[in-house]
């Protein structure tokens, strides 16, 4: 545990983020392996069944990945108030929310995955590939959110370099895994997803395995969880908007398959392609974003309203040095790094005019991150929420479908930038009013306002 309302503030944050940008380029590390192995030995048809299946996955997960989000905020407060008593309730509180959930959206996933498909479009060579990607996918769902659900309490207590360790495990896991269920055993798109889930399932077992007996205030022994309501409703409180704010977002993600699919497999191949490459992309300022909301949780918490107003000037440097640079090596090699994935000359075309487009974009969806990371950390997602999607449903979908319509695929892409520009004056506008400051749920937070 870290506490985070002390030090240089630029030193504590990147110290803080550092951990966890290497820990989430190995998770996005293996999404990528997947996509490499899947286009180069099993071809665009597959691979476009995995881009197809992730909008669906998001949109089952990402609410309760928004409730999730609350705790953590709820979590670093109380962390950074001393308060351990509610800490370790509100520990136990979130993982036996995960654990219920996980089991009904399971459910729901594989009932209803053939409905899904056909609503998207799906071409026919790709759709059977993609409900069987998808289904195995979502029976791992318990594993995804406890690995997940275990990283992000510990940030949530200033911890972000036990997660990395899992993080690491998990990573070589898929990559072996991937190369004998699919190179080897020759199991198809079936081998990709049996791979991740069993790399999660290893990473979340053995992270908890260490952490109920090494951590003081972690344990996942059954018999001592208990539930408590009054921190689960203030879980709800802040982390419902930023549920919300996830699935419509994960909503927009489904539109967006469904405009791609206006056209034919190599652009569904080539966008599926190009979000693997904006994910890695968008990892240093995501999880800046994410240090930050701790840093502001906790000295919320604290009472120190000038020490969150440095961090947030410091970090917002950070990513826009950082995204800069992403920005550079992406527009330059777009080409080349779309090759990597697939050799089809028109998957490429398509890939490379995405990523030339976009990528001149990164620092505005870095500032964003930073400002909605803030936000967060303070406990207001409200506003935000109704920016982003205002920012996602009034603007780049519509966009999206306008200039599809009249310039064909990259219309599709520059429907993004736009999109993200509206979003940054939109939440930079609200940050400057202050609302945030009065937004904590401790003693010490209330009496900054």
């Amino acid at each position: 545990m870290k506490d985070l309302t002390t030090g240089k503030e630029v030193g504590v944050i990147f110290r803080f983020a550092l951990p966890m940008l290497i820990g989430n380029l190995l998770q996005q590390m293996y999404q990528v392996v997947d996509s490499i192995i899947v286009g180069n030995f099993l071809g665009k048809e597959a691979l476009a069944a995995q881009g197809a299946s992730f909008p669906i996955f998001y949109a089952l997960i990402a609410f309760i990945i928004g409730i999730g989000s609350g705790a953590t905020v709820v979590i670093s407060q109380y962390f950074g108030a001393k308060d351990l008593k509610n800490v370790r309730k509100a520990i136990d509180t979130i993982f036996i929310f995960l654990f219920f959930a996980s089991i009904v959206l399971t459910t729901v996933g594989l009932v209803f995955s053939d409905e899904i498909f056909t609503m998207l479009k799906v071409e026919d060579a790709v759709k059977p590939l993609a409900i069987s990607y998808f289904n195995i996918y979502m029976s791992g769902l318990v594993v995804f959110f406890g690995f997940n659900g275990t990283a992000s309490v510990l940030r949530g207590l200033g911890d972000s370099k036990t997660p990395l360790w899992f993080l690491l495990i998990a990573t070589v896991i898929n990559i072996v895994l991937d190369l004998l269920f699919i190179v080897v055993f020759g199991w198809g798109i079936k081998g990709a997803a049996v791979a991740t889930v069993i790399a999660q399932g290893v990473a979340f077992i053995s992270g908890a395995v260490y952490l109920s007996y090494k951590h003081q205030i972690i344990s996942f022994r059954i018999s001592s969880l208990q539930f408590d309501r009054r921190i689960f409703t203030q879980s709800i409180r802040i982390g419902l908007p930023t549920g919300f704010q996830q699935t419509f977002v994960a909503l927009g993600l489904m539109a967006m398959i469904r405009i791609v699919n206006n056209f034919d497999t190599n652009v569904l191949a080539a966008y599926t392609i190009a979000s693997r490459i904006d994910a890695l992309a968008a990892m240093p300022a995501m999880n800046l974003a994410s240090a930050l909301s701790a840093f502001v949780g906790q000295n919320m918490g604290a009472g120190k309203i000038d020490r969150i107003k440095k961090g947030f000037r410091s970090t917002l440097l950070m990513a826009t040095g950082l995204s800069l640079f992403v920005m550079l090596g992406v527009y330059f090699g777009s080409e080349w790094i779309i090759g990597i994935f697939n050799k089809d000359h028109m998957v490429i075309k398509y890939g490379t005019d995405y990523l030339v487009i976009v990528s001149t974009f990164y620092i505005i969806l870095s500032s964003i991150f930073v400002i909605h990371g803030a936000l967060r950390g303070a406990g207001d997602t409200l506003i935000p929420m109704f920016i982003s999607l205002f920012s996602l449903w009034i603007v780049r979908i519509p966009v999206a479908v306008f200039l599809s319509k009249h310039f064909g695929v990259d219309g599709i892409w520059w429907s993004m930038p736009i999109g993200w520009s509206m979003g940054l004056f939109g939440s930079y506008l609200y940050f400057l009013t202050g609302r945030w400051k009065t937004k904590g749920i401790t003693k010490s937070a209330a009496d900054m306002s």
